[in-house]
């Protein structure tokens, strides 16, 4: 997938720190060979640090050409790109070898580096870095695996980008690039699925004939990862939000960074907040007028973790255009008028945005005032988790089509269309 929200790259950090950063980071697992790609980057770029200021180690790597060692940083990431590339298939489950790609590719941007080009030659046997030894030998000690943030920070000099999608209400789905989509997805569906997290809303009629649904369960899957924590399975119902996970554990398990993961009740029975720090993931699950909603912000290199055939996730590409509501189809239950829908939804959603328009089709669909705390807590749940606050409202680009009482507006946002209902 894509880069949105991705922030501008920074300056970078001193090449010493980060190759040894690159060498200790992470624990990879026993068929990857990350950790050797990263052990012969470091050996490769030894010659580069030793007697080389800054100035001139940034000077050198223009383009792969010229400068200290003829480009020697650019032939030195080409060969590290190369090897990550090898070892790609036994390494699809490894956030250490995420990181090292995404690092790579952040390097050779900053430092002008052409993709084609000649490679460093296979770098000799040497003793290890100080600091990579056993406890007790000098240097700085290896990061925390199970701490992804802190990690990502040490390695690339910079905070990590998150992602932020959300599901509520009947059920309307933000998706991590912005689109908003009012669904019908009946049955099971995939909110997320990648190498480190699956997520699956089960949704059903709001009433009897009805087109719009509600999400009654949702089953979460934080797949084993090694060091870190054994696989642990949450799985919400409508009157049933546990405490634990479905093992009856509050944590990740009895391995060495089992506390990254961990459930809390913010109010029980209706609001849980999973955290799982391993992976720089914190998801909110909300029981609110018999339905749930899902909330999650996540690490880009965690939400870009999946392959081809896990094509389908609904935070990703939003809707399947077959399972977007029709502004054709029109349905309303209850007394309640547009009008009535749109004084309930302005006073806790005054901003006439997404949410307010979801609200307004909450109210009206189902005819029950108390969806308007749906679309509350999701945009609160937003302006916590979005990295970019600019983008926490989203508004019709098309200003010149006022709001009525015979229709809910069709809004363009980030230039595709979103659909909703047209409701009388």
């Amino acid at each position: 997938m894509g880069d949105p929200g991705r922030p501008p790259h920074s300056s970078p950090p001193a090449l010493s720190t980060l190759t040894l950063l690159l060498l200790l980071c992470g624990h990879a697992h026993s068929q990857c060979k990350i950790l050797r790609c990263n052990a012969e980057y470091v050996s490769s770029t030894l010659s580069l640090r030793a007697g080389a200021s800054p100035g001139a180690l940034r000077g050198g790597a223009g383009g792969g050409r010229g400068g200290v060692g003829s480009g020697g940083l650019c032939r030195a990431l080409r060969s590290y790109a190369l090897c990550t590339r090898r070892t790609a298939r036994t390494c699809r489950g490894d956030l250490a070898f995420h990181s090292a790609v995404h690092g790579i590719e952040d390097l050779m941007i900053q430092h002008n580096c052409s993709r084609q080009g000649p490679t460093a030659p296979p770098p000799p046997r040497g003793p290890a870095l100080p600091g990579s030894g056993p406890v007790g030998s000098s240097g700085p000690p290896a990061p925390d695996p199970c701490d992804y943030e802190g990690q990502f920070s040490r390695l690339h000099g910079r905070p990590p980008g998150f992602l932020h999608c959300a599901s509520f209400g009947d059920p309307h789905v933000r998706s991590f690039h912005h689109h908003f989509h009012t669904c019908r997805v009946q049955g099971a569906w995939p909110l997320l699925d990648n190498d480190f997290l699956y997520v699956q809303a089960t949704s059903s009629p709001v009433a009897s004939g009805a087109n719009a649904t509600a999400t009654r369960k949702l089953t979460i899957i934080f797949k084993n990862m090694q060091e870190c924590i054994d696989q642990k399975v949450y799985q919400a119902e409508v009157d049933n939000l546990p405490a634990a996970f479905e093992d009856g554990s509050i944590n990740g398990g009895d391995r060495p960074g089992g506390s990254s993961l961990s459930v809390r009740t913010a109010n029980p029975g209706n609001h849980v907040e999973i955290r799982a720090a391993y992976i720089g993931t914190t998801i909110i699950i909300r029981q609110t007028a018999g339905q749930l909603s899902f909330s999650i912000k996540v690490a880009e290199d965690v939400a870009r973790a999946f392959s081809a055939e896990q094509d389908l996730q609904l935070c990703v590409g939003g809707c399947p255009p077959s399972q977007r509501l029709s502004r054709s189809e029109r349905s309303r239950r209850g007394a309640i008028t547009i009008d009535t829908a749109k004084q309930l939804c302005k006073e806790g959603l005054p901003v006439e945005d997404a949410y307010f328009h979801s609200c307004v089709f909450d109210v009206l669909i189902s005819g029950d005032p108390n969806f308007t705390v749906a679309a509350q807590a999701a945009l609160e749940d937003a302006r916590a988790f979005l990295p970019d606050l600019e983008k926490l409202h989203l508004f019709p680009t098309d200003a010149g089509v006022p709001l009525s009482s015979g229709a809910l507006l069709a809004p363009l946002m980030s230039g595709l269309f979103v659909p909703w209902l047209c409701i009388q």
